[in-house]
């Protein structure tokens, strides 16, 4: 019985391609991320207040790829843990802006730099050349896929 015609040939598949990539890079990141007590969320958290302080919980939520109540729950273990510090009430509306402590900058340094070198590893066989093609053509889908008509 031909399968042409039916489902998706996982062998061709550019999209089932870029979820193995995305699950083997998590994989990775995890695993340099474990050893210094974090996950990729926890690290995408500290890393995304250190690029833009302040952020609100539900934009931290989207930037990290999580609800927000997965947010809040990670938000509180690390202001328990003295990584963030949020006020106790909002200067402006209902937003808390939640800022890294000095501990949660070191931490984050340590983890960035394992972040890095998983990256560098992912990249390692990629000439210059290839590595900004393969970013231009990723941008590009995300574009395309978000209908906002940025790509190149």
């Amino acid at each position: 019985m031909s399968q042409e015609g039916v489902g998706v040939d996982l062998e061709t598949s550019l999209g089932y391609l870029l979820k193995e990539a995305s699950s083997a890079l998590r994989a990775a990141m995890e695993e340099v991320l474990r050893p210094l007590g974090m996950s990729v969320t926890h690290y995408s958290c500290l890393e995304l207040l250190a690029q833009r302080p302040g952020l609100s919980n539900s934009e931290l939520a989207r930037g990290a790829f999580v609800t927000r109540q997965t947010m809040n729950v990670l938000l509180q273990a690390l202001e328990r843990d003295g990584y963030v510090t949020r006020p106790a009430e909002a200067p402006v509306g209902k937003v808390l802006p939640t800022r890294l402590t000095p501990s949660g900058r070191r931490s984050l340094e340590k983890a960035s730099a394992a972040v890095r070198s998983v990256e560098a590893r992912m990249l390692g066989g990629l000439t210059g050349t290839e590595q900004s093609d393969a970013f231009r053509i990723l941008q590009n889908m995300i574009h395309s896929l978000r209908g906002d008509n940025e790509g190149g």
